[in-house]
């Protein structure tokens, strides 16, 4: 199962977001802010991944539920999708 262009755009726009984040969580570090401070904005950072991640299971899902593509879907496809959203968990 291949992603979707519109979601793989999506994706792609959320990474570069978080690579940005993790930039200037790296200046914070380095710069001796505070731990609390930082630690914030990893937890941002984490949840924008994870947001990424789930945005590409559920586009999977999408494709696995369509009645117009369902058809062409291994049960094996299903149980990987299933898999792989159980791992974000």
């Amino acid at each position: 199962m291949q992603i979707e262009e519109d979601t793989s755009a999506q994706v792609v726009n959320r990474l570069r977001r978080v690579e940005g984040q993790l930039a200037g969580i790296i200046r914070m570090i380095e710069s001796k802010r505070e731990c609390d401070e930082v630690v914030t904005q990893l937890a941002a950072a984490s949840r924008a991944l994870h947001r990424a991640s789930f945005k590409i299971v559920a586009s999977g899902m999408r494709q696995c539920l369509d009645p117009t593509t369902a058809e062409g879907i291994a049960p094996s496809d299903v149980e990987r999708m299933e898999r792989l959203f159980l791992s974000l968990a």
